[in-house]
């Protein structure tokens, strides 16, 4: 989907990546709001390429959110893993 994300370093660096091609989508929205208000496309034409770039910005939060999600459980697995062995190596 975003050719830079699929590079990322990290998990991350992956959510940063996808949250600029978020902007970047919500900016071309604005965009062809823009070219219809002032009638360089039709309305049609306006309302396919937003309904696609709406498509897009879906997909992208969708992601983001996954992602994060999966972060977060992976940190409190790693913090619990952590708490253990911390626990097993005091003496009561």
């Amino acid at each position: 989907m975003v050719r830079e994300a699929t590079n990322a370093e990290s998990g991350i660096d992956f959510i940063h990546k996808l949250s600029i091609a978020q902007k970047e989508a919500g900016e071309t929205l604005y965009w062809l709001e823009l070219l219809y208000k002032t009638q360089y496309i039709t309305q049609s034409e306006f309302e396919s390429i937003s309904a696609d770039t709406e498509a897009v910005l879906r997909m992208l939060s969708s992601s983001i959110l996954t992602r994060k999600k999966s972060l977060a459980i992976k940190a409190s697995s790693v913090l619990l893993a952590f708490i253990v062995s911390c626990l097993a190596f005091s003496t009561f």
